[in-house]
């Protein structure tokens, strides 16, 4: 299981320098240029939530809707597709909620991004935050809710501040990324 965490924390960790550098990477027409070969990033790119939207609300969330439609063109521009799941912490499976796994999948690779969003009932999130702590995970309190990060010392990929996946419960909702920078991402629902 923890070769399984390592793994999958460096897929993630490539997946964002992939995603920034080709995204950057483009011929004058907007279209990508597949000749280009791309940049290792130190880090992901600093997300910008004021200035991107859903593209459309819609009635529940999706792995297009819960992330800003730049962000789903720029993928898409890229040839990734996304594979939705049921939104989990553990076992615990949260209803109407949605887990986005981005990346190409018409190549055997591991180069992916996560996202999710699912509403969340008081006692669900009190259980999921006591599972994750259980776990070695680590919570703390931040204006917007309840961080709760996977442990520094079983991460791989991680964001410029160290955070690897990570959770952030709010009031009704919680929303999930492959680092804390990430959920910066997450702008389901839309105002």
């Amino acid at each position: 299981m923890k070769h399984a965490r390592h793994l999958f924390g460096a897929s993630i960790l490539l997946a964002t320098t992939l995603l920034f550098a080709t995204a950057c990477a483009s011929t004058p027409a907007g279209q990508p240029d597949a000749s280009q070969t791309p940049v290792p990033a130190a880090t992901s790119p600093t997300p910008t939530p004021e200035t991107e939207a859903p593209t459309a609300p819609a009635a529940d969330p999706t792995c297009e809707t819960i992330i800003p439609a730049q962000t789903v063109t720029a993928f898409e521009a890229v040839g990734w597709t996304a594979r939705a799941e049921p939104f989990r912490v553990g076992e615990l499976e949260i209803p109407e909620g949605v887990q986005c796994i981005w990346g190409d999948f018409s190549i055997a690779t591991d180069h992916v991004q996560i996202y999710g969003w699912a509403p969340i009932t008081a006692k669900q999130a009190a259980d999921a935050q006591k599972y994750l702590k259980n776990i070695g995970w680590r919570a703390e309190e931040v204006p917007e809710g309840v961080v709760v990060t996977e442990s520094s010392e079983t991460t791989v990929a991680t964001d410029e501040d160290g955070y690897g996946l990570t959770y952030l419960f709010g009031d009704g909702w919680v929303k999930y990324a492959d680092t804390k920078q990430g959920l910066l991402l997450v702008v389901w629902p839309s105002s």
